[in-house]
């Protein structure tokens, strides 16, 4: 009885060991066959401080949105290519998707205030002319300056404290302003108040140098889209790198068909109507316009695409800057543009200004033989009555109310023009 007990643990032994090796067989078979398993290597983007500016700051614009770009939620279109490389720095604007989830992207204009090659130049003048050096900490030089030291000890923005800088949107600065300069600045947290107690130190140099550089995107941040002002909407900046909502500039419709340039010579028009009348009573004018200063979105409305060159005049409460006062000049005059050149007297401002540059500048390469005659023999007579208006002194606005009239129903109302459309079926205003 116990020689047969044994017998069957042995064999019942031998069974266990064969389905043990079939089973171990089995799962080799098995991993032989399924496709191995490889981590996943997710490919790295190297910016280098360099390229984003931040190496510069905190002499640079800000950095709000530095996050986006470390964490891949803002991508150049060359990153879509199979090399996956960085686009050329010395480039003043880039094609970007941005989004807030990784599923759905938008377009974005990522654009540098000035050239390198112009910021590079402007770098080596703050190191020779502050420290008579060729290389420096630009920061620490910046901090030395008597016009900063007198940033760091106000509470509240002053005209004092911006007289003579560049910048058209400062040359008939007003109070007003000014505090909305500080209330609406978005490179810190919102603290609503006029007053810079919430700025750092680091947030005043950097409000500085933006305002002493290129003041598009502080207009941006003042005066949003979301009001009802014809700029695209700021996303943010990372060191020299500014983020907004993508336009396609003016210049690429100068060969649209004939009612979609008619349409954007009166959205044109609109646009600076409302500059010029508005209920915060603010008087914008250009000192200069060319094919990149207005651009359009998808949906075919045209907004300003680059507000640098935009001036204002404070109607409520008139500059508080004697002409005198802006011919102080110091570092911060000269990063951008020559310290000789001379300002634009607040007294010689017309309303007028922007309507005729835009006559001389945009509305004849845009509606140039777009049209039959006699139309078109009309539409160009009234905008070179426009075009004189600087030294005529007559009839500019006489000359726009009738071209206006002429193009209004040449324009047509379908779904190329999304932002009025179907809305223009059902009004008289379209």
């Amino acid at each position: 009885m116990g020689c047969w007990i044994c017998c069957l643990c042995s064999r019942v032994a031998d069974l266990l060991m064969l389905l043990l090796i079939l089973a171990l067989s089995c799962n080799s078979s098995t991993a032989a066959t399924a496709s191995p398993s490889v981590p996943h290597i997710k490919p790295s983007y190297s910016f280098g401080r360099t390229f984003l500016g931040l190496d510069k700051c905190n002499a640079c614009i800000g950095t709000s949105i530095c996050k986006k770009f470390f964490k891949e939620e803002i991508r150049f279109d060359t990153w879509l290519s199979s090399h996956l490389k960085l686009p050329p720095s010395y480039l003043l604007s880039y094609s970007g998707n941005y989004t807030d989830d990784a599923k759905s992207w938008r377009l974005v204009d990522i654009t540098r205030l000035t050239s390198k090659y112009q910021h590079d130049r402007a770098d080596k003048r703050i190191c020779t002319s502050l420290l008579k050096t060729r290389t420096c900490s630009l920061e620490r030089a910046l901090r030395r300056t008597q016009r900063f030291q007198k940033w760091l000890r106000a509470k509240r923005l002053t005209p004092d404290l911006v007289q003579g800088l560049s910048s058209p949107m400062l040359r008939c600065p007003s109070q007003r302003l000014l505090d909305r300069i500080v209330r609406r600045y978005a490179e810190v947290p919102d603290a609503g108040s006029i007053y810079m107690d919430h700025l750092t130190d680091w947030d005043k140099l950097r409000l500085l140098y933006t305002l002493a550089v290129n003041s598009h995107p502080i207009l941006l941040q003042i005066f949003p889209d979301v009001e009802g002002w014809p700029f695209p909407r700021y996303l943010g900046s990372c060191g020299r790198l500014v983020v907004s909502a993508s336009t396609q500039p003016l210049r690429d419709f100068y060969s649209a068909a004939p009612e979609v340039a008619a349409d954007l010579a009166l959205q044109l028009l609109a646009v600076l109507r409302s500059m010029g009348t508005n209920d915060l009573n603010y008087f914008f004018y250009f000192t200069h316009v060319d094919a990149g200063t207005f651009g359009v979105f998808s949906n075919g409305h045209l907004f300003i695409r680059d507000a640098s060159t935009l001036g204002i005049i404070d109607k409520e409460e008139g500059s508080q800057l004697i002409d005198g006062q802006q011919e102080y000049k110091d570092i911060f005059s000269c990063l951008t543009v020559d310290c000789q050149s001379a300002f634009v007297s607040c007294n010689s401002i017309r309303e007028k200004h922007s309507l005729v540059l835009v006559c001389q500048e945009l509305l004849p390469k845009l509606l140039k033989g777009k049209f039959l005659q006699p139309v078109q023999e009309k539409i160009d007579s009234f905008l070179q009555h426009c075009a004189n208006g600087l030294t005529d002194g007559q009839g500019v606005n006489q000359a726009i109310a009738k071209l206006a009239e002429i193009l209004k129903p040449l324009r047509s109302c379908d779904s190329r023009f999304a932002y009025r459309y179907p809305d223009c079926k059902y009004s008289d205003k379209y």
